[in-house]
C-alpha cells in the first residue's frame, strides 16, 4: 500500500526519484498514465494489468467506458526505474500534469500520484474543508 506525501524534484532529463519506501514495490516496472485532476498515476505493472482487466469487463458499448479506456491507454507509458530509483516521465505526460521542477508524490493506497507541487497545494486547499463531509458520502456506514 502506498501512503504519504513526498516532494522530489524533476531533473533536467525528466527523471524523478521515487520515494525510497515505494521503490521495492515499483522496482519491477511501472505504468505511468494520465490521472484525473491533471496528475499522473503510477501503477506497479501487475496492478495496472488487474485494473485494466476490470476495465475490459465493463460494457464496451458504453461510451464512457470507451472514452476512459482511450484516455488511460493513449497516455500510458511502461517504465522501469533505474538502479538509483529514478523513473523517466515522458514529455507528453509531463506536459499533461504541468510538471516543471517541483513535484509532489502522493501515496494513494493502490497507486502513486505525481502532481505539480503548486497544483497539489491548490487541490488540498480546495478539498481539505470538504474532507469530513465527503467521507460519509463515499463510505456510508464506515465512520
Amino acid at each position: 500500500m502506498f501512503l504519504g506525501t513526498h516532494t522530489p524534484r524533476l531533473d533536467d532529463k525528466g527523471r524523478l526519484f521515487l520515494p525510497a519506501k515505494f521503490r521495492d514495490d515499483l522496482a519491477e516496472g511501472v505504468v505511468i498514465t494520465r490521472g484525473q485532476e491533471r496528475c499522473l498515476y503510477v501503477w506497479p505493472q501487475a496492478d495496472f494489468a488487474r485494473f485494466t482487466e476490470q476495465l475490459r469487463a465493463a460494457p464496451f458499448t458504453h461510451k464512457g467506458t470507451r472514452d476512459f479506456a482511450r484516455m488511460l491507454a493513449a497516455g500510458a507509458s511502461a517504465e522501469v526505474p533505474d538502479k538509483q530509483g529514478r523513473v523517466t516521465i515522458p514529455p507528453g505526460l509531463r506536459e499533461y500534469a504541468g510538471l516543471r521542477r517541483e513535484c509532489t508524490v502522493v501515496g494513494a493506497m493502490t497507486r502513486v500520484e505525481i502532481w505539480d507541487s503548486a497544483a497539489w497545494e491548490a487541490y488540498q486547499t480546495e478539498k481539505e474543508p470538504l474532507f469530513a463531509d465527503i467521507s460519509e458520502e463515499v463510505l456510508p456506514g464506515v465512520f
